[in-house]
């Protein structure tokens, strides 16, 4: 549709700001990071044009690579197992159950407290002589399990990957959300057919908020994962031996060093790996348009 020009100045109105302040705030900001990522610099004296140089650093530098491997992994975990353990509990309570209302809210609730705060209790759970994790081993006869959880390189990350997955309030409710505006007249057919509830949920609801609520949250998660810092500093500032190291940790500790060169291009370079992960999110999401059908699915079969 091509518009007339007396519709520009309106529409041009409309977008300016927003436009104006992608460009103060994102393009121009990237950019600096971009051409810094180029530089040897400390914050004080004349930055030094290194070219690809600190990029190769970042490579040959194992706590870099493990702090990448992490955020992936964690990126990964949190699209495709948090994510689907949300949808879960969405469909579940969206099917409005004795007492869902309560359950929504305590689901919701660790989202409304500080991730610092949440850190420092999940980090008095897994101390290694009065934690609530190894007194509950100790007392059940598997004491022989209980270690320092956040302090073996075994353990470290593991431990807090783990409790964060399990915090699912946020992307259930977005859910939740668009499963409301389902029509019931589609579940109203599937159970005059004979269809079960977890029927229902795999031919109905999946698909109607696949490329809805469903990618959204994806793709939401996947970013937090990629963004972890917070956790990570409070419970095990990146160790044991950085097996637990993010790349936002790596990033802050480079600045902390007053090395603005490798920061810069570490953080590059976790826009790029978030670039490539919403692609892949998307590519994984898109397909031809599916008009849902209520299949005759008889119980039992």
């Amino acid at each position: 549709m091509k518009l007339e020009r007396s519709d520009r100045g309106p529409l041009w109105a409309f977008l300016g700001p927003a436009i104006i302040l992608m460009l103060v705030f994102f393009v121009i900001p990237v950019i600096y990071v971009a051409v810094v990522s180029l530089m040897k610099w400390n914050g004080i004296s004349a930055p030094e044009f290194r070219n690809i140089r600190n990029y190769m650093l970042l490579f040959k530098d194992k706590a870099f690579i493990r702090s990448v491997t992490n955020n992936v992994i964690w990126a990964l975990v949190a699209g495709f197992i948090q994510v689907p353990l949300a949808m879960v509990m969405a469909i579940i309570l969206s099917r409005k159950p004795k007492g869902w209302k309560f359950f929504r809210t305590v689901y919701f609730f660790p989202q409304v407290i500080s991730g610092i705060a949440l850190a420092m209790l999940w980090r008095a759970v897994y101390n290694a002589e009065t934690g609530l994790l190894n007194g509950i081993l100790k007392s059940v006869g598997m004491g022989h399990l209980a270690c320092d959880w956040l302090g073996g390189i075994k353990t470290a990350f593991p431990a807090v990957l783990i409790y964060w997955v399990f915090y699912v309030g946020y992307y259930m409710v977005i859910m939740m959300a668009d499963i409301t505006t389902i029509d019931e007249s589609y579940y109203e057919a599937a159970t005059i057919d004979g269809a079960t509830d977890f029927q229902q949920a795999i031919h109905i609801t999946i698909p109607l908020i696949r490329r809805t609520s469903l990618l959204t949250c994806v793709t939401l998660a996947s970013v937090m994962g990629l963004r972890q810092f917070e956790q990570v500093y409070m419970l095990t500032n990146g160790g044991p031996a950085n097996t637990t190291s993010t790349i936002v940790l790596y990033m802050y500790k480079k600045l902390q060093d007053s090395n603005y060169g490798v920061a810069s291009a570490s953080a590059v370079i976790l826009i790029l790996v978030g670039v490539v992960f919403i692609v892949a999110i998307r590519k994984l999401f898109e397909g031809r348009s599916e008009t849902v059908k209520v299949k005759k699915v008889r119980a039992g079969k």
